[in-house]
């Protein structure tokens, strides 16, 4: 356990391949796109990516040891469900949540239409205002996985304190 009013960061990053017939979420939002992200749960990358800094930061694993592609009951999982999960873990472990800060990476659909409304249901998840959750958009410029459309990653930094 840390000492009340320690300050903690944890980093979370993630990705997954762009197919046909599923559908895109990002932050819980449903971006209308020919194609979608490929997992054993909805695939959002960035709130898997929250829920790994939340968990980093809290010093509580990562999401494929508690949620794992392995087990069935995670086969399309809403990972905002698995989000509040986590969110209740972090604060039964005496931590609350300062802010988290994120980076979405893709060429294609555009983030800047919905980055509100992805804004306001991770802050909704994650019970702290809106201002307190940061959504960027980048692109790959062509490079790599992401820049030949193949695929989405996603960054996000979460700043916890120790509560007392």
């Amino acid at each position: 356990m840390s000492a009340a009013g320690q300050v903690r960061t944890g980093i979370g990053w993630d990705s997954h391949k762009l197919v046909a017939g599923r559908p895109l979420i990002l932050g819980g939002v449903t971006l209308p796109y020919e194609q979608g992200l490929l997992g054993h749960s909805d695939a959002d990358v960035l709130t898997h990516a929250v829920i790994d800094a939340l968990l980093g930061a809290a010093g509580l694993d990562d999401i494929g040891a508690l949620f794992p592609d392995t087990d069935s009951a995670y086969k399309d999982a809403d990972s905002i469900a698995l989000l509040n999960d986590v969110v209740d873990r972090i604060a039964g472990a005496g931590f609350t949540i300062n802010n988290v800060d994120t980076t979405v990476v893709m060429e294609r659909p555009k983030l800047s239409p919905h980055r509100g409304a992805i804004r306001a249901k991770l802050a909704q998840a994650l019970g702290i205002d809106s201002g307190a959750v940061n959504v960027k958009a980048s692109t790959g410029e062509g490079l790599g996985f992401v820049g030949r459309g193949e695929g989405v990653a996603a960054l996000a930094v979460a700043t916890l304190t120790a509560d007392a």
